[in-house]
């Protein structure tokens, strides 16, 4: 990782850190939260991008993009990023801070809604699907994220143990359709999920 990309991570840390703090969860505004990764989650997810040697990947909350920023370093040259904002704010800080990383080249940005991203995407079009959104609708989309993702390709879903409860039902359907799954205690818990390959 080069020093302006490492820089711009830092101070993206701090200003999430900052602005979370200072606007809680149920107050006016509080759709304003960053509600970042932490650090250890972004190393984590660019080991498995590396590991699972994936070129596309779908990120379902984009925010002001420091998530995307640890998948787009992460994959080669060739790879591609598709990331999904619906907040307008939050989109347009992410598109800043692409800019100023240099990975535009590898991120698609959306300001859409993201089950119709799903809905319109194709079938098997992504290698790794990283969820960080709204987690009432994932158990909903969870019938067009099976569809896009290749065969041994991988979910990943953070918020996993602070919210367990909140996601039980929609862990338990991936694991019915026959998912092989794994809680890992990184950062606020990850779930990883990953299909057979037939």
């Amino acid at each position: 990782m080069n020093t302006d990309l490492t820089l711009l991570l830092e101070e993206l840390e701090r200003f999430g850190s900052d602005n979370d703090d200072a606007v809680k969860h149920g107050d006016p505004g509080s759709a304003q939260r960053m509600l970042n990764i932490t650090r250890d989650t972004g190393e984590f997810l660019a080991v498995l991008v590396r590991a699972t040697l994936a070129r596309d990947i779908l990120e379902i909350g984009t925010s002001n993009g420091y998530s995307t920023l640890w998948l787009a370093n992460a994959l080669d040259a060739d790879g591609r990023v598709t990331t999904v904002e619906l907040q307008d704010t939050k989109y347009a800080m992410a598109q800043e801070n692409f800019a100023r990383a240099g990975l535009g080249e590898r991120i698609d940005a959306l300001n859409a809604d993201a089950g119709e991203v799903l809905r319109v995407a194709g079938d098997a079009a992504y290698d790794l699907v990283f969820l960080d959104s709204d987690r009432s609708q994932y158990e909903g989309w969870w019938p067009e994220i099976r569809r896009v993702l290749r065969p041994r390709g991988l979910l990943v879903v953070d918020n996993a143990i602070p919210h367990a409860e909140e996601m039980e039902s929609f862990m338990q359907a991936v694991q019915d359709d026959g998912f092989l799954c794994s809680l890992v205690a990184v950062g606020k818990g990850e779930f990883l999920a990953t299909r057979s390959g037939v």
